[in-house]
């Protein structure tokens, strides 16, 4: 790992801290809701609204960075973070519930920025072999943005006298992005091979017709929805439902974030060795895995080995999927390619946690996993159907 190109660790130190915005977010967004909003029920709107924001900003972002390039594009999303955590501190201090909202849709804004940086390392490879690897670095220094965020919150609480709470967790968020900035000005674009920029690129309906492009869909699509609507459920399922203490849902949750990308010190490993269809299948077996763990009971460490298991599973799909999609497209192709399927992967995500509360409340857990067994399965056939294709296909 330590032989990846510097571009790859440029941009991995970069999202360790662009990604202190969503933990940041998480864990403020809601208190913050709570304390601005009209209603109660719309205390957790601005975490909503990064959902959306993140989905809706796909598109528009990949456009950005085709037509001023990887560098340069991402310093809109930069300003977009910047920007968000502005309208926090307005928010706070004018009482202004709307605002909050914007600096949701705005982090997302950011983030959908952010989430380009998987592919521009792939980009940065001179051995694609090395794809797994690099796309583990990434995920593990993700990390360091999970465990900062918090600390936002609780250091810059009360840093400002004088001013509303929060304040100064925003300044900080603020800081962290002009460190982010100067670090990722030592990015340089990756350059395309001759091999790769001879040929005429494709109609998008060509390339999305693609079986691999589709598997590839499927394994970070299905597995990021499914954790996205298990995980964002748990809370509640627990507290609100069985009596457990916040304390006791934090653990599981906690444990569940490290599950996530812990294992990416060995999972971009896995993948060089055995191949995306192999990667896949073990990701696709663990949800299998979870939905047993999530039947079998609701006792504190069902819930606890169900969330780790899912942490690591979606580690496994998403890299999968996200190292399978560059076998889909040619280099002058690869901006819609690109913007197709993380629009439908972050929209299966958002859809997935908006609709999560609601299936919980009137259905009840044991339906909300239930509607994970379809997704596993289909995972599972997808993975079969990659592993036994021809090694040139």
């Amino acid at each position: 790992m330590l032989s990846l190109p510097r571009n790859v660790w440029v941009l991995a130190c970069t999202i360790s801290l662009t990604m202190a915005g969503i933990s940041l977010l998480m864990l403020v967004g809601g208190l913050i809701g709570a304390e601005l909003a009209p209603s109660p029920s719309l205390a957790t709107l601005p975490i909503a609204a990064f959902v959306v924001g993140m989905a809706a900003s796909t598109i528009p972002a990949t456009m950005i960075l085709k037509r001023f390039g990887r560098k340069a594009g991402t310093y809109f999303g930069f300003s977009a973070t910047v920007l968000a955590a502005l309208c926090a501190i307005t928010a706070v201090n004018s009482h202004n519930f709307w605002l909050m909202v914007c600096c949701g849709l705005l982090i997302g804004t950011g983030t959908a920025f952010y989430q380009q940086f998987r592919f521009a390392a792939i980009e940065s490879l001179s051995d694609p072999s090395n794809t797994g690897p690099a796309l583990s670095a990434l995920m593990l220094f993700n990390i360091v943005g999970a465990l900062i965020g918090p600390e936002l919150g609780t250091l810059g609480r009360h840093m400002l006298s004088g001013y509303a709470e929060y304040t100064g967790s925003f300044l900080l968020l603020i800081g962290l992005i002009v460190l982010a900035m100067l670090i990722f000005s030592l990015f340089n674009n990756p350059i395309a091979s001759a091999t790769n920029t001879t040929s005429s690129a494709r109609p998008l309906k060509d390339i999305v017709r693609q079986p691999l492009f589709i598997i590839a869909l499927i394994s970070a699509g299905f597995g990021y929805g499914l954790m996205s609507f298990l995980m964002t459920s748990t809370p509640l399922s627990m507290h609100t439902h069985h009596g457990y203490s916040l304390a006791d849902a934090k653990w599981v949750i906690q444990s569940h974030l490290v599950a996530m990308f812990l294992p990416s010190l060995f999972s971009g490993f896995l993948l060089k060795k055995l191949g995306e269809g192999k990667v896949m299948l073990l990701g696709g077996i663990l949800y299998g895995v979870v939905i047993l763990v999530a039947f079998a009971g609701q006792a504190l460490m069902h819930y606890w080995w169900a969330l780790v298991l899912l942490g690591v599973g979606w580690n496994f799909l998403f890299l999968s999927g996200t190292s399978l999609l560059p076998k889909t497209y040619k280099h002058e192709e690869r901006f819609k390619a690109q913007a197709v399927n993380d629009f439908i992967v972050f929209t299966v995500q958002a859809t997935a946690a908006l609709s999560a509360a609601w299936v919980l409340f009137e259905f009840g857990w044991h339906t909300q996993v239930t509607i994970g067994i379809p997704l596993t399965v289909v995972i599972i056939i997808g993975a079969t159907v990659l592993i036994r294709q021809p090694k040139n296909t």
